[in-house]
């Protein structure tokens, strides 16, 4: 299928092959029958992706910040690889389609298959959506109307904050699309509205729609085309539909109000505000988010967790439903605003006629009505495999991946067959591209029924690595599945019944700190010791929102059971010892994210301890990770995996590299050529078992305040509490984790 893709980078547009996306729990497949432009807010990413470097960082200040802190942290060239990493991802154009469903995933019980429907989708041929984010559409509402929905749906959350009443007065600024439909709505509400903009033929426009209007084209004050319109009164309200750098719409809005005057910016203007002209007005100004309550909430949009009807009235997905309601009855009439309509083959024209026409304002994409549901793309041309060599499929194509695990695989000397993701087609077919694999799938089962393939790599969401990790297995594959490898024991009890069955198979989880040069070094001073080692891991973890994926349960498992385990890995590989016991403790007893906040204790079976501090709320300029490992009068402390500094040795030394090393290439390398030459696994299963129960044991520690002693058996998935039995710690605190 084909779908609109943007590099920020070049300023390049594309029409891409990609393949179809898979319907998940929850979610719509769409095939798209006309989608909406917006000039507004695409032509703004076209600018931007056109700009150079130095002009970009003009554009976004608070991201030069961020970047001088992580140059600060990291140091300049793992930044700029960052930087240039980020702009490098295309991305996927449009927001405002309609079309026709195709499938429903598990749980969505209210659509059917030819439904015609309308969702905040790219410009693609098939789409995948959420429900919360799809809307019907009525019989008597056109494909073409119902693409303005979604940017409809803006222009009324905007005038939902603004609450006019019956009779009042309001300015727009702005008459783009989204201000011409907000002179309409608030027409239907009532409201005498007075249009702003230096277009005429859109001011003649708005007229047609019932609003008197301004052309500043040639001078004309707004402040005073409002006294003169309010007998001196000054605006009820204002709406700030405008797309603009300047601070004088805000300025000239503020002007125009009455004393206590309400002000609603939809737009994206200049915000120098002069305090004077609010402070003396006590006028009221308000940011609109978007298309209503739900917007950039993962609950609602991706879990599909509906607000309490009573309680958030308007919801985005409530507000396309009312949008549609009034394109329905002849309220909001949007057939006058296409001024443009071009097939999909012929996009990058529309967005050409978007920068160059000053006439140009609907633009209408139109998509063809037979559409092949491929769910692969062929990116490269396919090699003969020698014998003893890997051939590779990666399941996962998120952020570590391409940043981390992709370019170091790349170099591995592997056979890259396949890719797959699940629904972003375009930053799978991106990644295809830039790593040289051959084919970019949707479906991971091609992978697992593809003979060639010998080794899988796993690299998705934590809570599905468990599960994929054991169809590999089962499909005869050598697996290396990132961490954790699972994040409860019921899901380490399957990942273990499976490994028992494939004997021959690898299992590799990455704990690439192990396989770091600094790393490596500390272990050969530690070959000799004559007793117990003590360690102190210190991790500035860096904090995350409470709603990031990694923080819930149930999907991330939590930062400890999900980053945690790199840390336990790395202290219970220099003892050589496993873990017997594990007690925590934790920041706070609120209900904020606390499991990021903790102090862990180890305690080994050869009398070896050791303390990860996993701490989320320090300073990011300080170096995230550092160990110091004490030992028969001896102390090594390696910081940030860039310096390695020994005391007690008769004279001290350090061990520099020129970037931080954590081991992640002689770790895919290691495991690439086990693959291909044979051999045992990089990690017994044992070890791996015992660390991810440390993990999950850790959690529970915290959480009880107790001790919790490990299981004899690694793979026997049993965690027992000092005092009671382990079948008791199973029933009241695993299956709690």
């Amino acid at each position: 299928m084909k779908q609109i893709l943007q590099h920020l980078n070049t300023g390049q547009m594309e029409i891409a092959e990609v393949p179809c996306p898979q319907v998940g729990r929850g979610q719509v497949l769409i095939q798209t029958r006309a989608s909406l432009i917006s000039a507004g807010t695409e032509r703004m990413l076209v600018e931007f992706s056109k700009a150079n470097l130095i002009q970009k960082a003009r554009q976004q200040p608070e991201k030069v910040k961020q970047v001088l802190d992580k140059i600060r942290a990291d140091g300049v060239l793992p930044t700029l690889e960052a930087v240039f990493r980020k702009l490098d991802q295309p991305l996927p154009l449009g927001y405002c389609n309609a079309g026709v469903v195709l499938e429903v995933g598990q749980g969505v019980t209210d659509l059917q298959p030819g439904d015609r429907v309308i969702s905040n989708g790219n410009h693609a041929e098939i789409i995948c959506v959420p429900r919360n984010l799809v809307a019907k559409v009525p019989e008597n509402v056109t494909d073409e109307e119902a693409s303005f929905v979604v940017l409809s749906s803006i222009a009324l959350q905007g005038i939902r904050l603004l609450e006019p009443c019956l009779g009042e007065k309001v300015m727009v600024f702005g008459m783009g699309l989204i201000g011409l439909v907000t002179v309409q709505l608030l027409r239907a509400s009532g409201c005498d509205v007075l249009g702003v903009d230096l277009n005429p033929q859109r001011l003649r426009l708005a007229e047609t729609f019932g609003a008197r209007v301004v052309d500043v084209s040639g001078g004309a004050s707004p402040t005073e085309a409002a006294n003169a319109w309010t007998a001196e009164h000054g605006a009820d309200g204002v709406v700030i539909t405008a797309c603009a750098k300047t601070d004088e719409i805000v300025h000239q809005a503020a002007e125009s109000c009455r004393k206590r005057g309400r002000i609603v910016l939809v737009g994206v203007v200049g915000l120098n505000l002069r305090r004077s002209d609010f402070y003396e007005k006590e006028l009221t100004f308000q940011v609109s988010c978007s298309y209503g309550p739900g917007r950039y909430d993962e609950a609602y949009e991706q879990k599909g967790q509906d607000y309490p009807y009573g309680l958030a009235r308007w919801t985005e997905g409530r507000n396309f439903e009312a949008v549609l309601g009034a394109m329905s009855s002849g309220t909001l009439r949007v057939e006058a605003l296409v001024t443009h309509r071009y097939a999909l083959d012929e996009a990058i024209k529309a967005y050409e006629t978007i920068e160059s026409d000053p006439s140009a304002l609907g633009v209408v994409l139109q998509y063809p009505h037979e559409v092949v549901r491929s769910t692969r793309v062929a990116i490269s041309q396919g090699r003969s495999t020698g014998s003893g060599q890997a051939v590779v499929g990666v399941i996962g194509a998120g952020n570590f991946a391409v940043s981390t695990l992709l370019p170091c695989l790349s170099r591995t000397g592997a056979r890259l067959k396949y890719i797959a993701g699940r629904n972003n087609s375009a930053s799978l077919v991106h990644a295809a591209r830039k790593f040289r694999f051959e084919n970019a799938v949707t479906d991971y089962r091609q992978i697992l029924d593809d003979g060639d393939v010998n080794a899988v790599f796993v690299v998705t969401g934590h809570n599905s690595h468990a599960s994929l990790a054991g169809e590999a297995l089962d499909a005869g594959k050598h697996v290396f599945v990132e961490k954790p490898l699972a994040i409860s024991m019921a899901q380490l009890v399957d990942i273990g019944d499976v490994v028992k069955q494939h004997p021959d198979r690898q299992l590799m989880v990455g704990f690439n700190r192990r396989f770091s040069a600094h790393t490596q070094r500390i272990k050969g001073h530690l070959a000799g010791r004559a007793g117990p080692i003590c360690m102190t891991m210190t991790v500035n973890a860096g904090e995350i929102p409470a709603t990031h994926w990694t923080q819930d349960p149930q999907e991330g498992g939590g930062r400890i059971i999900g980053e945690g385990c790199h840390f336990i890995d790395l202290l219970s590989w220099l003892t050589g010892s496993p873990i017997e016991t594990v007690s925590a403790a934790r920041v706070g007893e609120g209900p904020a994210v606390r499991d990021d906040k903790m102090s862990i204790l180890l305690t080994f079976a050869d009398g070896s301890v050791g303390t990860v501090n996993y701490f989320a709320n320090g300073c990011k300029r300080y170096p995230k990770e550092s160990l110091e490992v004490f030992y028969d009068g001896r102390i090594v402390r390696l910081e940030n995996f860039r310096v390695t500094r020994t005391y007690g040795f008769g004279r001290d030394r350090t061990f520099k590299t020129r970037r931080q090393d954590k081991g992640h290439m002689t770790e895919i390398q290691a495991f690439v050529d086990r693959v291909a030459s044979g051999g045992g696994p990089l990690i017994p299963y044992e070890e791996l078992a015992n660390v991810t129960q440390a993990s999950i044991a850790a959690v529970q520690a915290a959480r009880e305040q107790k001790v919790v002693r490990l299981g004899e058996t690694a793979g026997s998935s049993r965690l027992e509490r000092k005092g009671q039995p382990a079948h008791s710690c199973v029933e009241v605190g695993c299956a709690a984790v």
